[in-house]
C-alpha cells in the first residue's frame, strides 16, 4: 500500500524555502493557496515532519517543485489498488460508451442550446455557431514600444494583437487536438463559452473525442456549491453531475479519470469571486496533476490570466475574419427570426452589402466578435438598416459591457471601484477617453491611465488618501475595467488603449457633451471647433452633433471656423468669389451651394469634377461646363501627340455641339472642330498639322471658353494655399456630414448653412447687413 504522509528531505527543504523566498509570501499565504484553514501543515512542511500526502503535493505543486526530488523516498505510483478497480482497454471501452449514452441527453441539455441577449426563444448551437480560429500568442504579453504600436492606422487598431495584423491563426479544435491543458482566453463576448459549448457537443455527438467522456463544469456554479460541502472538491462535485443521469457509483468516474477518458471542459475562471479563487485554482492544480492523462480545456477573459495554471497552455481566441462574419450572418438570420432559408439568407445578403458600405465602416470595426455581431444583426433586422445615430448602437454595446451581458447570465463580479455606479463608471472612462484622444494618444503607459483614474478617484471621495492606497485603488479599478468590462485593453506589457476606437471616440464626444455648465460646455465645443482640419476627430464631431439635443451652437460654431480658414488670404477671397459668380449664372435646379462646390472643384481638380462630393446634382449647364473642361484637359492640357487619342477628342468635340444652345459658342466651337484633323485623314498629315497649327488651335479653344463660359481661368495656388483649400473643401464637407446625421438643428439654422457654404467673407457680411 502506498502510504499516505510524506515528509521533505533535508535538501528538500532547503530547495522549497528557497522557492518560498522567491515568491516573497508568509506562510498564512502560502496557506491560503494550498486551501489550507491554518497554517500548521505548512509549518510541519519546512520543518521536515511527516504531512498528508495531498497536501504535501500541492504545496510542491504552488511553489513550482517536483515533489518526488522534495520527498524522502517518494512512491514510485499514486493508485493504491484496493482503491481502484483494474479494467482491461476492452472494458474501458465498454464504460466510456456506456457511460456515454446514461450521460448524452444531460450534455445535449446543458451545451446543446444557447439563449442570447433580448431574444425570447433558444436556439441549437449548431444552427448558429461558427467554428472560431485561435492566436498563439497572447497580446498582452508581448514586449513593444509605444512608438511600435502607433504606425497602425484606424482600421488596424482594432485588430492589433488579435490575428489580422501580424499573427497566424490556427482552427479552436486543432488547439484542443495540439495541447492536452489548454486554456482559452478571451475578450468579452468572443465566445468563450460558446466554444466550450460546441466542444461537448461535438464529443457528444461522436465529431471529437468520440473515446472520452465530456464533462462541462460552470466554474461560477461550482464555487456555489462551497456554501453547501464548505470544500472544493471536483472529484465530488463530477460525482453529483453523475447522479442526474443516473450513475451512482462511484468509482466510475475516478476508473475513466485514471484511465485518461474524460474530456473535462471548465468554463469562466474569471466569474469566481476573488476570495473563492486561490482555492478553487488550487483544487483545479491538484485534479488535473492527480489526473494528468485526460483532456482539459478552461476558458478565462484575457485580463484575468494572472490566474495561473501549471501546465496549461494559454491561447486566445481570434476576432471573426469576413468570412466568419458572414457564415454568422446567414446563420443567425435563419435562426432567430424564424423565417425559412430562403429569406434568411437574403436578408443576410442585403445586411453584408450594406456592412461593407464605406459610411459603415464604423459597425465594421465592432463586429468581429459574436456579441456586437448578433447585436448588430438585431438592430439590422428590425430596421432593415444600420442605425444613422451610431451613437444608440455604441450606447447598447456599453450597457451590454458595462453589466447587462454579466446580468443576463447570472454573474456577480467583485466591487473593486469603491462603490462607483453606473454614471460614475461612465463619467471616469469619458476622462480617460478625453484626456487620452486630446493628446493623439491611441495607445498609452498604464501609470498613465492609473493617475488618471487616481485623479478621479480623490476627486469623487473630497477625502485625503494615502498615495499608496490611491495607487492600489488605481490599479484595482484598471484591472476591473479590464477584466469585467473589457473597454481598456493591454496591447503589450505595461500598454493599453480602449479595446475598440469607437469606443474612445465615443466616451470622448460624450465628455463634450456631458460638461457640467454653460461655461464649460461652451468651452468644450470651442476646444472641439479648433480640431475641425484633423482628420482624426471627424468621427467626435459626428458623434458630439447626433449626441446634443441642440446642435445649434456646434454647427454655428463649426461654420465660422470654417470661414475664417480662408478669410485672410485676397487670393482665395477672389477665387470663391469667381465661383459664387458662376453659380448665379446657372438659373435651374440646384442650390448655389451645390453649384459653387462644382466650380470650385472644376478649377482645382480639373476631369475629376462629376465626382465631387458636395456637388450632387448637375442642369444642362453645368454638365456642359465640365464636358468643356475634360475637353481641354485631354486635347488641350495633356497636349498628347498619339493619334488615335486626338481623333477620340475630335468624337468629344461631336457630342459636346449637341448640347450647346448658345449660338454664338456653337458657331465657335464648329469652327474649331472643323479645323480638327478629319479621321480620314493619314497619320503623317496629322503631324503636320501638330507641329504648324496645334498651339494656335489650343490657344483658341482655350479663349472660346473662356469668353464664353467663365471658365478655365488658370488659377494657380501655392502649395500652402492648396493645403488650406483642401481643409477648406473638407471641413465644408464635414459640416455638411453633421447636418445631414439625423442631429438636432433648427430649420432657420440648417438653412442659414447651407446657403452660405463656399461664399467669400464680402458676400457673408453682406448678408448679415440684409
Amino acid at each position: 500500500m502506498v502510504k499516505r504522509s510524506l515528509q521533505a528531505s533535508l535538501t528538500g527543504i532547503q530547495e522549497a524555502k528557497r522557492a518560498f523566498a522567491r515568491k516573497g509570501w508568509t506562510q498564512d499565504n502560502l496557506a491560503a493557496e494550498v486551501n489550507l484553514k491554518t497554517r500548521q501543515p505548512i509549518w510541519r512542511f519546512f520543518s521536515g515532519r511527516s504531512i498528508e500526502r495531498h497536501t504535501f503535493i500541492e504545496i510542491c505543486l504552488v511553489l513550482e517543485l517536483n515533489w518526488r526530488e522534495i520527498a524522502i523516498n517518494p512512491p514510485a505510483e499514486f493508485l493504491e489498488r484496493e482503491e481502484y478497480t483494474q479494467f482491461s482497454v476492452l472494458d474501458i471501452d465498454t464504460l466510456v460508451q456506456k457511460v456515454r449514452s446514461q450521460r448524452f441527453d444531460k450534455i445535449q441539455d446543458q451545451c446543446g442550446i444557447l439563449q442570447l441577449l433580448d431574444i425570447s426563444h433558444p436556439v441549437a448551437i449548431d444552427d448558429i455557431y461558427i467554428d472560431v480560429n485561435i492566436l498563439k500568442e497572447i497580446e498582452s504579453l508581448q514586449w513593444l514600444d509605444i512608438s511600435q504600436l502607433e504606425k497602425f492606422n484606424s482600421e488596424e487598431f482594432d485588430r492589433f494583437g488579435l490575428g489580422e495584423v501580424d499573427q497566424k491563426q490556427i482552427p479552436g479544435i486543432q488547439a484542443v487536438e495540439t495541447y492536452p491543458k489548454l486554456r482559452v482566453l478571451g475578450k468579452p463576448g468572443v465566445g468563450k463559452t460558446t466554444f466550450l459549448q460546441h466542444l461537448a457537443i461535438q464529443c457528444n455527438q461522436g465529431a471529437f473525442a468520440a473515446n472520452q467522456v465530456p464533462i462541462f463544469i460552470t466554474l461560477r456554479n461550482f464555487a456555489e456549491e462551497f456554501k453547501v460541502t464548505n470544500e472544493f472538491s471536483l472529484l465530488k462535485y463530477i460525482q453529483q453531475e453523475f447522479l442526474t443521469s443516473g450513475i451512482s457509483d462511484p468509482s466510475v468516474i475516478e476508473t475513466l479519470l485514471n484511465a485518461g477518458r474524460v474530456l473535462l471542459l471548465l468554463d469562466g475562471m474569471d466569474e469566481v469571486l476573488n476570495q473563492q479563487s486561490n482555492s478553487i485554482l488550487s483544487e483545479i492544480r491538484r485534479f488535473t496533476d492527480k489526473y494528468h492523462k485526460n483532456q482539459f480545456v478552461a476558458t478565462c477573459r484575457t485580463a484575468a490570466q494572472r490566474l495561473r495554471l501549471r501546465g496549461f497552455t494559454d491561447v486566445e481566441i481570434a476576432p471573426f475574419t469576413s468570412q466568419q462574419i458572414r457564415a454568422f450572418a446567414e446563420k443567425w438570420f435563419v435562426a432567430f427570426p424564424k423565417t425559412n432559408t430562403q429569406d434568411g439568407q437574403a436578408q443576410s445578403v442585403e445586411f453584408m452589402q450594406k456592412l461593407d458600405l464605406p459610411e459603415n465602416w464604423q459597425f465594421r470595426q465592432l463586429v468581429i466578435t459574436p456579441l456586437f455581431l448578433h447585436l448588430a444583426c438585431w438592430v439590422f433586422h428590425g430596421q432593415e438598416k444600420f442605425p444613422t445615430k451610431r451613437t444608440d448602437f455604441y450606447k447598447q454595446g456599453l450597457d451590454l459591457l458595462l453589466g447587462k451581458w454579466d446580468e443576463a447570465r447570472g454573474i456577480e463580479r467583485d466591487d473593486v471601484y469603491r462603490g462607483f455606479l453606473l454614471p460614475q463608471k461612465l463619467k471616469l472612462l469619458s476622462q480617460i477617453a478625453a484626456a487620452t484622444f486630446e493628446k493623439g494618444q491611441y495607445f498609452f503607459e498604464q501609470r498613465i491611465v492609473e493617475q488618471y483614474i487616481s485623479d478621479y478617484i480623490q476627486n469623487l471621495t473630497n477625502v485625503p488618501m494615502d498615495a499608496e492606497e490611491l495607487q492600489i485603488e488605481s490599479e484595482a479599478a484598471l484591472k476591473a475595467i479590464e477584466a469585467q468590462h473589457g473597454l481598456l485593453a493591454e496591447r503589450a506589457r505595461g500598454i493599453f488603449s480602449f479595446s475598440y476606437l469607437a469606443f474612445q471616440e465615443y466616451f470622448t464626444a460624450r465628455k463634450i457633451v456631458a460638461s457640467h455648465n454653460l461655461q464649460a460646455f461652451e468651452q468644450a465645443l470651442e476646444g472641439l471647433v479648433s480640431h475641425i482640419t484633423d482628420p482624426h476627430w471627424r468621427e467626435i464631431f459626428l458623434l458630439t452633433a447626433t449626441m446634443l439635443r441642440s446642435a445649434d451652437s456646434l454647427v454655428q460654431l463649426m461654420k465660422q471656423q470654417i470661414d475664417t480658414l480662408v478669410s485672410q488670404d485676397p487670393y482665395l477671397q477672389e477665387f470663391l468669389t469667381w465661383a459664387s459668380q458662376k453659380s448665379r449664372s446657372i438659373p435651374t435646379q440646384p442650390k448655389d451651394a451645390t453649384i459653387r462646390a462644382f466650380y470650385l472643384a472644376l478649377s482645382r481638380t480639373p476631369h475629376i469634377t462629376p465626382h465631387f462630393a458636395l456637388a450632387s446634382s448637375l442642369d444642362q449647364g453645368i454638365f456642359l461646363d465640365a464636358a468643356l473642361d475634360d475637353l481641354l484637359v485631354e486635347c488641350a492640357i495633356d497636349g498628347s501627340q498619339d493619334f488615335a487619342h486626338i481623333h477620340a477628342c475630335g468624337d468629344a468635340f461631336s457630342s459636346i455641339l449637341g448640347i450647346v444652345l448658345d449660338i454664338g459658342l456653337y458657331k465657335s466651337l464648329q469652327q474649331l472642330s472643323d479645323q480638327f484633323p478629319n479621321s480620314h485623314q493619314n497619320q503623317k498629315r496629322f503631324e503636320l498639322w501638330w507641329h504648324t497649327s496645334y498651339s494656335a488651335w489650343a490657344k483658341q479653344l482655350n479663349i472660346t471658353i473662356i469668353n464664353y463660359r467663365n471658365i478655365n481661368h488658370q488659377w494657380r495656388f501655392s502649395p500652402e494655399q492648396q493645403q488650406v483649400l483642401q481643409h477648406y473643401y473638407d471641413a465644408n464637407q464635414l459640416l455638411l456630414d453633421c447636418l445631414h446625421s439625423n442631429c438636432e438643428v433648427t430649420p432657420a439654422i440648417r438653412q442659414e448653412i447651407e446657403a452660405t457654404l463656399l461664399l467669400p467673407i464680402k458676400e457673408l457680411e453682406d448678408r448679415e447687413w440684409q
